[in-house]
């Protein structure tokens, strides 16, 4: 999978700033042209010259947000099965090696902390039909992979119910990004935040109960309540 990432001229890259920060902020369907170009400063005519259109902006906005992270789980998941050559991966490191990536596009991102995580949770939400034919092809390629490990590791879980077990975790992930993007922390008891890493361990467990639901547990994982919610 390859990523893009051209050397962007300065007034362009003011312009993709500009439209990330409205993008997290609004969403992509609430954010004109007129919108990004009086934030960064810009006339409407450089939209169209450097990015073709505002399709092609919300397109190269996108790229930059989901590529690296669709990169990074098919990565995660060749290792797991290259170590593991013939034998079923582990349910709870397939959720973390599709899970897990999300975090790490925020050092690289000029974005806030906050943002960064409310953007991309909005990308997520987008309904892949609805996206760039590029990043379909990106992230359709990436659940075919995952979807086939979970069904290898969970091979008496129909078809049809894994992939509703898969939106409802996606719909997890989406919620926890946006929550943590949005000013409003995840707090967990006396109103103690809590950090999106740890947030996201915790999505991991759960969701192995959840897209596991059926399926003998192994001995390692089936310790009890206090390892299943490390709370």
């Amino acid at each position: 999978m390859q990523i893009s990432r051209e050397q962007e001229s300065g007034a362009k890259q003011k312009l993709r700033i500009a439209a990330e920060q409205l993008f997290a902020e609004k969403g992509f369907e609430a954010v004109s042209v007129r919108d990004i170009t009086q934030r960064s400063k810009s006339n409407v005519a450089a939209v169209n010259y450097h990015f073709g259109s505002r399709d092609g902006l919300v397109a190269s906005v996108l790229e930059r947000c989901v590529a690296p992270v669709n990169a990074e789980r098919i990565a995660r998941l060749d290792k797991l099965e290259k170590k593991a050559p013939g034998k079923v991966v582990a349910l709870e490191d397939l959720i973390g090696a599709f899970v897990y990536p999300l975090v790490h596009g925020v050092e690289k991102s000029e974005l806030s902390e906050n943002l960064y995580y409310r953007l991309l949770g909005r990308a997520l939400a987008q309904q892949v039909d609805g996206l760039p034919q590029q990043i379909e092809e990106q992230m359709q390629g990436v659940m075919r992979r995952f979807t086939r490990a979970f069904g290898r590791a969970l091979p008496t879980v129909s078809e049809a119910d894994m992939a509703w077990r898969i939106h409802f975790m996606v719909g997890g992930v989406v919620w926890l990004l946006m929550r943590q993007g949005g000013g409003s922390p995840v707090v967990q008891g006396k109103g103690q935040s809590v950090a999106i890493e740890t947030a996201l361990g915790r999505l991991v467990r759960f969701a192995v109960a959840g897209v596991g639901e059926g399926h003998e547990l192994d001995a390692q994982a089936a310790k009890g309540p206090q390892v299943l919610f490390d709370f």
